[in-house]
């Protein structure tokens, strides 16, 4: 069995381009991703909100395609993906942080799996693999769905180094999480690091190929995936392994990846490679040895993340979890966006306009007029990033508008009120 292989770089906005083009062909991506196939970009939005480290940033995004375009992808065959979520309005998030500006730029397909889109039981998909799913079994005993589209494609996914609440670390495997479970993820949340070890059992049978794409320009430290401490940290990673590229990432960001669970899980079945010692380096071996000590999503807990953990595992799991299992849902759908965009992102406002102020801030503030034409794929970067405005102001009143029609929106597709609509809606069509 071939070694497991991840390819770390530094970068910068000069060479950023350049870097994701060397950087992918160091961990030989061109090996596991078959050109005859489409190959999905599942695009990460940890937050409708632009918020440093929380979701692809437009640099990843584009280093990625022209990276494909360079080595022979044919353009029609690459599209953006995106799942969606009760708590993240995704049309938003992708205009927010200027993702959808990277795919019409290209002219990339840019699909939302949750319009239109074909899902069927995850049985047809993978047969017999399902009876070794460590737990969606249980959780889901009438099946689920998956979306049929991803049957024979390639996936790239393109998370960004952060810690989370849930998992410690969170990167390639959690990546699949909205993208491959339908409705009612949250039912996976108090055995998540078992989910998404069987999530990756799934990918491994169905694409034709699984690689990932890791951005650490901005990397998240304390309560992510939202609520975080952003640094900057000017690293790049790589890797056809999911299990490898999350171990080198949680311990670049202080952490023994064998101690997460969700790692140790799948390098204990075979999924990949969750020993650092095990793991190849390619690229920059002086980067990938870096400590940035961080503190991890535990040590200092917003107010939400800490009742998540008494729901979920502590003393509120009995008297309120089973809830989260009816028609009640949506009042945790509801408190989520009352608290994190009507209350924490206009109250951390600083944080956001002190990254906005660096250069790969300045880089995603004049990202429209800063844009490589998109034939251009010899271009390393951009040696001007634009200047910062002179004067940043909170926009409290206009965060605190959207936040309220997230929350319309939350509440109207919400799960437990979508698939009763649509139960009524087949319904009707049988009687017609």
């Amino acid at each position: 069995m071939a070694k497991a292989k991840v390819s770390v770089l530094r970068t910068s906005p000069a060479t950023v381009l350049a870097d994701y083009h060397r950087l992918m062909n160091l961990a030989g991506y061109q090996d596991f991703l078959p050109k005859d196939k489409e190959t999905a970009l599942k695009i990460n939005i940890s937050w409708h909100f632009f918020y440093p480290g929380s979701s692809t940033t437009p640099w990843q995004l584009d280093g990625v395609i022209r990276a494909l375009k360079k080595d022979g992808y044919d353009p029609a065959r690459i599209h953006g993906c995106h799942n969606r979520t009760v708590v993240i309005d995704a049309h938003l998030g992708e205009r927010e942080n200027k993702q959808v500006n990277v795919t019409d730029h290209h002219g990339l397909k840019n699909v939302h799996l949750y319009e239109g889109e074909d899902w069927i039981n995850v049985r047809e998909a993978v047969g017999d693999l399902a009876d070794k799913f460590l737990c969606l079994n249980q959780v889901y005993p009438d099946g689920f769905m998956i979306p049929r589209r991803f049957i024979g494609e390639n996936i790239i996914h393109l998370p960004t180094v952060k810690t989370h609440v849930f998992t410690t670390t969170t990167g390639a495997m959690k990546n699949a999480f909205g993208g491959l479970l339908n409705e009612k993820r949250h039912w996976t949340h108090p055995v998540i690091h078992e989910t998404l070890v069987d999530l990756l059992m799934i990918q491994k049978k169905i694409h034709s190929g699984v690689f990932a794409v890791m951005d650490g320009t901005f990397a998240g430290d304390g309560p992510g995936p939202r609520c975080m401490i952003p640094h900057i940290k000017n690293v790049l990673l790589a890797s056809a392994d999911q299990v490898a590229i999350d171990a080198v990432a949680a311990k670049l960001m202080g952490f023994d990846p064998l101690s997460i669970k969700f790692i140790r899980l799948a390098h204990d079945k075979g999924l990949g490679c969750g020993d650092p010692r095990e793991i190849e380096i390619t690229g920059d071996e002086e980067a990938a040895r870096e400590n940035w000590h961080f503190t991890g999503p535990f040590k200092k807990m917003t107010f939400a993340s800490r009742m998540q953990h008494a729901i979920y595992w502590g003393k509120l799991k009995k008297p309120i979890e089973w809830s989260l299992k009816t028609i009640l849902a949506p009042w945790a759908y509801i408190a989520s966006v009352l608290y994190h965009d009507m209350f924490w992102y206009p109250m951390h406002q600083r944080r956001v306009h002190k990254i906005l102020g660096s250069e790969w801030g300045r880089l995603f503030q004049n990202w429209d007029e800063k844009a490589m034409p998109p034939e251009d794929l010899a271009a390393p970067g951009w040696t001007d990033v634009g200047t910062a405005p002179a004067e940043m102001k909170t926009e409290s009143m206009k965060l605190f508008g959207r936040s309220l029609k997230i929350l319309g929106t939350c509440i109207k597709e919400a799960p437990e009120f979508a698939a009763k609509k649509r139960h009524k809606d087949e319904k009707r069509k049988k009687e017609h």
